[in-house]
């Protein structure tokens, strides 16, 4: 392929080369045509007969046929034909180089007075155009050929050429050969050990190319290993973590059921009570059983969740709604318990979901402001809405928490203050409820403190 495309160049160079030297040649003989033509116009100036001239002198070609021509295009003088057997001149191509441009000259045009082929060279003067012309015959013929000489070198040439390229492409094969080994070792998934790198060249810099991608490529292997083995681990984490959830759940029960446990003995064993004794440790049994049902209550909710969302129905449900049952329970609550509900929901929201799940986000949200805040308002508003989902902003103006602890406040049975919590009954369940239900509508959930005080929940919940 090299071969073939190195001698198409050089025949294109030598075709070009010979067009070259044949036109200089020809520009050659018409500046001495030229030359002679401008005499001619000079002697008929000076009002000698041109006939006597030409006769008289030596003319610079053999064979040299010379005609005079008005600018009409009559022919009123020419040295080897009659002038009746001439028609007008005006429109052969040197003559009409000639009346625009001063000169002109054609090559190898067939004559149509003699049928001979010339070689024309035409000059204007103030009120003739001179024209000498010379036939194609073997002494012209050789004055216009090129030079045997250069088409020796270029074939010189060509041999060089051709032994360049047979070292060129014997160095491509070498390479070829260290690709094939490469690929031969790629495709046993062996490592490419060869530390010498591929020439500087074009195949030489695709081969190393290639020679990288395969090692990210052996790399990404290697890293897809080590991401199976961190997936493992992951799934060795989840089962540590449902063990714990396991370990805290009976821990959390451990001590409702002992204090029912208490009391209930207490109150079979005959001693004599009062009254308001009995009534106060009936009461912390109710209390008791209450937390163990919520608990209860609120892992089977998680578990559910987790375990078998895709069985959990959906329907339109108005946000809207659920938050006017929120304050209407909160009208309920006594007033040195109530929280005063504050909403900012300009439009209707309808969104497909689980009512009882959304219900949970709210209810859990309040319930642990009124709980742990401290605080006397909740705000809840509606941030962003369009076709896709809401954005929902729940707010407090209680104490809020250390920003150390906002990151742990979505974990199962995290409590900031232990002691608190279970004295006015949570489970610690209930803002990892709200993580699973947000999360279940496709939203995500992030807990911060208000510049003013409080704290902030921003979650956002699909449509669909």
């Amino acid at each position: 392929m090299l071969l073939t495309f190195s001698l198409m160049i050089i025949l294109c160079s030598i075709g070009f080369q010979y067009l070259r030297e044949k036109q200089y040649k020809s520009d050659i003989l018409d500046v001495q045509l030229q030359r002679y033509n401008k005499n001619l116009i000079d002697v008929i100036e000076d009002g000698i007969p041109i006939g006597n001239y030409i006769a008289s002198h030596k003319l610079p070609f053999d064979d040299l046929r010379v005609s005079v021509i008005e600018l009409s295009g009559i022919v009123v003088f020419d040295n080897e034909i009659s002038l009746d057997s001439l028609d007008n001149h005006r429109h052969r191509p040197e003559v009409l180089d000639a009346l625009e441009t001063g000169a002109g000259h054609h090559i190898g045009r067939q004559s149509a007075s003699d049928g001979r082929e010339y070689f024309y060279s035409a000059t204007r003067g103030d009120a003739v155009i001179v024209r000498t012309a010379i036939p194609y015959s073997s002494s012209l013929t050789e004055l216009l050929a090129t030079d045997l000489d250069f088409l020796g070198i270029m074939i010189l040439i060509t041999l060089v050429v051709s032994v360049l390229s047979y070292y060129a492409t014997r160095s491509l094969g070498d390479n070829i050969k260290r690709l094939n080994r490469f690929a031969a070792k790629a495709e046993k998934g062996e490592t490419f050990d060869e530390e010498e790198p591929f020439p500087n060249d074009e195949l030489g810099s695709i081969s190393n190319h290639i020679v990288q991608l395969y090692a990210q490529w052996q790399q990404t292997i290697i890293d897809r290993d080590i991401a199976h083995e961190n997936a493992m681990k992951e799934e060795q984490e989840k089962i540590r973590i449902k063990r714990q959830l396991t370990n805290n759940i009976n821990h959390e029960l451990k001590t409702p059921v002992a204090s029912i446990q208490v009391c209930l003995e207490t109150l079979l064993s005959g001693i004599n009570l009062s009254e308001e004794k009995r009534q106060e440790l009936i009461e912390r049994c109710y209390v008791n059983n209450e937390r163990l049902r919520r608990l209860l209550e609120d892992v089977s909710l998680i578990t559910r969740m987790e375990d078998g969302s895709v069985l959990i129905g959906k329907e339109s449900v108005t946000l809207n709604n659920i938050i006017d049952e929120i304050n209407d329970e909160l009208d309920l609550t006594v007033d040195n318990e109530r929280m005063y509900l504050h909403t900012n929901f300009d439009e209707q929201v309808i969104i497909e979901g689980n009512l009882s799940l959304i219900g949970s986000i709210f209810r859990n949200l309040t319930e642990n402001a009124i709980a742990y805040s401290g605080g006397r308002n909740i705000y809840i508003s509606l941030v962003e809405n369009n076709d896709k989902y809401c954005k929902i902003r729940f707010e407090d103006d209680g104490c809020g928490v250390e920003e150390k602890q906002l990151t742990r406040l979505f974990e199962r049975f995290y409590r900031i203050d232990k002691g608190r919590s279970r004295r006015m009954g949570g489970t610690g369940l209930g803002l990892a409820i709200v993580k699973h239900a947000v999360q279940f509508h496709g939203g995500t959930i992030i807990a911060s403190n208000r510049p003013e005080g409080g704290l902030q929940f921003d979650f956002n919940l699909n449509k669909k």
